[in-house]
């Protein structure tokens, strides 16, 4: 298997780095999973994948919608909740417009999309400045994107969806192993908020995109991993971390965070920590060891989509060709936000965090309790101990990350600290680790990247 030199990568020779072997085997039967776990109950401790698991990696990505990358893929296998064709929104000239399968990778969603708080508002209930108990039609996405270039037919653009041969990692990896129908982020607003639900259970009342500090309330999953004794490492690509933006950890915890070429060897020699975090490349720039321009990766509007595949791929293979990893390794992939790009499925209520958003933050007519969660995202769980053609109907957000590596690695944190409510509430996802015996590595693909 030939490795890539990301640095070295422009985004016209990506398309062909990326091979998907042929896999003429016959697929295995579909199974459709409903979660056994209630409020983050813990994993069934007898199922062999669950005994091995040794790693959990969270890799997030940024700014698409479920149906948007997904949603070709109810094609083949309808117990996938994407694309039916018969989906629409009205433009700002009354015409429906459908949906179609014409997303690009790159040089179409420009200006990227809106994605604050009023602008998903809009999108969710078709109306910017009232919500609930509006109904949320998801009818406004169209008018959404005409605010802001008062182009109608560009604003066609925020409908259109990959096929599902445009995406060969991402849908292969969604057919392969787990599939998330309800994935959601954890508010309807812009990146910053919903990270913070991965890091802290919460973003501590906020719904813009300011910069985050440390003294809250609710201890961050680094924090309460380094206080327990565990390993635990935060990726960052090359020269920048926006988790930076949401916990301010560099200062007072360097050791927490590593590079992407320090992932890359840390799987080499064995030496991964017991929870991961990894960020994608967010810019175009110069790669600081000289040896190119490194493409931002992180599929993020209006990035090539291609590099973030590209990107996705590195990783899997990285953990799918150590033996030892690739048997105790959970690999999440997910999406931070939506991105103001069309999802079908409304957002469901939730569990508040506690927390209240004033009108003058959120820019709407009502305050916001962080009772329902923001528009679906792409999410598949990646392990040789899940079931191939997995599709989990249960709900998660991005708080399921912390819920999860907290009741794995620290099972009685609950005992002496404290966390959110939202976090306490929510769906973990290691039991879908479930089978009886490891998937024979024939049995799961393999990228070749050259």
């Amino acid at each position: 298997m030939s490795r890539i030199s990301w640095c070295a990568c422009v985004p016209d020779i990506v398309a062909s780095m990326v091979q998907v072997p042929v896999d003429n085997r016959a697929m295995l039967p579909h199974t459709v999973c409903s979660s056994k776990q209630v409020n983050g109950m813990m994993p069934d401790k007898s199922k062999p994948g669950i005994q091995n698991l040794r790693h959990v990696v969270v890799l997030m990505m940024e700014n698409r919608s479920f149906d948007h990358m997904l949603g070709d893929l109810t094609k083949t296998n309808p117990a996938i909740d994407g694309i039916k064709g018969t989906e629409s929104n009205p433009d700002t000239t009354g015409v429906q417009i459908p949906v179609q399968p014409l997303a690009e990778y790159q040089s179409q969603l420009d200006p990227d999309p809106n994605h604050h708080f009023a602008a998903v508002n809009l999108q969710i209930f078709d109306d910017p400045l009232n919500g609930p108990p509006l109904p949320p039609t998801m009818q406004g996405f169209v008018k959404s994107y005409f605010n802001q270039q008062q182009n109608v037919a560009h604003s066609h653009d925020i409908l259109y969806y990959f096929t599902r041969d445009k995406l060969p990692v991402l849908t292969t990896l969604a057919t392969e192993f787990a599939v998330f129908n309800r994935w959601f982020a954890s508010i309807p607003g812009p990146t910053i908020c919903n990270r913070a639900f991965a890091h802290y259970g919460t973003s501590f009342g906020q719904v813009s995109m300011d910069v985050f500090y440390e003294g809250k309330q609710y201890k961050s999953i680094y924090n309460r991993m380094l206080d327990a004794g565990r390993t635990v490492k935060l990726f960052y690509y090359d020269t920048a971390s926006s988790t930076m933006e949401v916990v301010n950890l560099l200062q007072n915890e360097p050791s927490l965070f590593g590079t992407f070429s320090d992932f890359l060897r840390a799987c080499d020699q064995n030496a991964l920590p017991d929870y991961c975090f990894i960020e994608p490349n967010y810019t175009d720039h110069d790669a600081p060891d000289g040896s190119g321009e490194a493409i931002a990766c992180d599929q993020h509007p209006d990035h090539d989509v291609r590099a973030g595949e590209q990107f996705i791929a590195t990783i899997y293979n990285k953990i799918r060709e150590n033996p030892a990893l690739w048997s105790t390794t959970a690999l999440l992939i997910v999406y931070d936000e939506h991105g103001g790009i069309y999802d079908h499925v409304s957002p469901p209520a939730c569990t508040s965090d506690g927390f209240v958003a004033q009108p003058s933050e959120t820019g709407t007519h009502d305050a916001f309790h962080f009772d329902r969660l923001g528009v679906r995202v792409p999410a598949i769980l990646v392990s040789p101990w899940v079931p191939k053609g997995t599709v989990i109907n249960d709900v998660f957000e991005h708080a399921s990350i912390p819920a999860t590596v907290t009741q794995w690695f620290i099972p009685n944190f609950d005992a002496t600290h404290a966390r959110s409510p939202r976090e306490i509430a929510s769906n973990t996802f290691l039991d879908h680790l479930s089978l009886n015996t490891v998937r024979d590595s024939n049995d799961c693909p393999d990228f070749q990247l050259s």
